[in-house]
């Protein structure tokens, strides 16, 4: 007998999630149950995903880096890269400008409502407005600061230091490109074994994924807020939902006409990654499977891959920039404000600056926001308007996000291919 594919697997076990929080919310008991005897087999699953993030960008970087064996790949590679990716990061934003300023769902949330909203997240507003502002108060270079590590295992040891991690491994695979052959060749065999080992250990994991996305699933139906408030801000999230699908369709049509390769193939090999995305609201804890899927069925190189993909994780978040830009103007209408053309085309550069600055972690996009909002003289307590809904529109842009660095290496992946012949 065939084995279900896994995109199958993991399709199955969301729906079945979804099924299990819905009936057993109909038990006093079963909330409680839920989160105590089905949440942490989640939980385990995330954090076993979360344990090889840096250990897969630190082995796929160093060697992808030294197989290159030339300076002028790098550069090349991460000049196009970079472009690439602030291109499709600014085409996210102005996406969502265009459709939040066409539906305007901000001018249907009544007063009733939006006091209630306001009541009962303020204080989970007040706490992203701190961390915020903290950060704004660091000065307009700190994000430069932060990116160089003065301890290679404190950045290590922290997921949401994934950028110094990224620094470290890009410095150390150009250092064994400028040592001779013969000294750094010990260390390459360390790392390309390395590289094998943890792959190996990412298909052990996705044993695991369809049980995983079981509990994560169960759990965020049985801790949802009141369905009252997801009716008020329904016109919101559909705003903000059909973005980010018309996003998804620009990638397809890249990817057909600049890349040649059908809609159905890409989806076909990158559905996994995505389920997986929508589950865990986590590019980074998505990045094993997204290098995975990206080199084994979408035919990127390796070289190509395990560079263009972990620099994608953490900055580009085309999704979570589309959401700034659509939740901002969102709050601004349900203020009844007026954003001229030029709060407008700020927002659109500090969306894009503030998604590559994003973490790539469940929740980070709602603590750039603040810098959008605040940018834009929006009133940041309006953060509490969309605590509701966050957490489900979290799942569905962190799908973009991925979806977006796929794309991008296998455009990056077809200019390298036609460089060299």
């Amino acid at each position: 007998m065939k084995k279900l594919a896994l995109h199958w697997q993991i399709i199955i076990g969301m729906v079945l999630g979804v099924l299990f929080g819905l009936l057993f919310l109909n038990f006093e008991w079963g909330k409680a149950f839920v989160l105590n005897w089905i949440k942490p087999f989640g939980t385990i699953f995330i954090n076993s995903l979360k344990l090889i993030a840096v250990p897969l960008i630190l082995a796929s970087l160093i060697k992808g880096i030294s197989d290159l064996k030339d300076l002028s790949k790098l550069s090349s590679m991460g000049g196009i890269t970079i472009a690439t990716y602030i291109f499709t990061t600014m085409m996210a934003v102005t996406i969502g400008l265009v459709a939040v300023n066409i539906i305007e769902p901000g001018n249907y949330i009544a007063e009733e409502t939006r006091e209630q909203l306001v009541n009962a997240y303020s204080s989970n507003a007040n706490e992203k407005i701190d961390v915020a502002n903290s950060q704004k108060n660091l000065g307009p270079l700190q994000p430069l600061v932060d990116m160089v590590p003065s301890n290679f295992f404190n950045a290590a040891s922290n997921n949401r230091n994934m950028l110094q991690v990224i620094f470290f491994a890009i410095i150390f695979g150009i250092s064994m490109i400028l040592i001779p052959p013969k000294k750094s060749l010990p260390i390459k065999n360390f790392f390309d074994s390395l590289n094998d080992v943890i792959l190996k250990i990412i298909d052990l994991i996705m044993l695991c994924a369809p049980y995983g996305v079981f509990a994560l699933l169960a759990a965020i139906i049985v801790e949802s807020p009141s369905m009252d408030l997801f009716k008020a801000l329904g016109l919101y999230s559909i705003t903000v939902l059909f973005g980010l699908i018309l996003l998804i369709c620009i990638y397809l049509i890249i990817v057909r006409i600049f890349i040649g390769k059908s809609p159905s193939y890409f989806l076909n090999g990158i559905s996994p990654a995505q389920l997986l995305a929508f589950s865990t609201s986590s590019s980074a804890a998505t990045l094993p499977v997204t290098m995975e899927r990206v080199k084994d069925h979408l035919d990127v190189d390796e070289e190509v891959s395990s560079f263009v993909l972990p620099i994608g994780a953490t900055i580009n978040m085309d999704g979570s920039a589309l959401y700034q830009a659509v939740a901002a103007v969102f709050i601004a209408q349900a203020f009844g404000l007026d954003l001229s053309l030029a709060a407008q085309l700020g927002i659109v550069t500090t969306a894009t600056l503030a998604s590559i600055g994003s973490a790539a972690v469940p929740g980070a996009g709602m603590v750039m926001l603040i810098i959008v909002l605040s940018q834009a003289g929006i009133p940041e307590i309006g953060l509490a308007l969309i605590f509701a809904v966050d957490r489900p529109l979290d799942m569905c842009r962190t799908v973009v996000n991925v979806t977006g660095d796929a794309t991008v290496s296998m455009f990056v992946n077809k200019i390298v291919t036609k460089k060299r012949t």
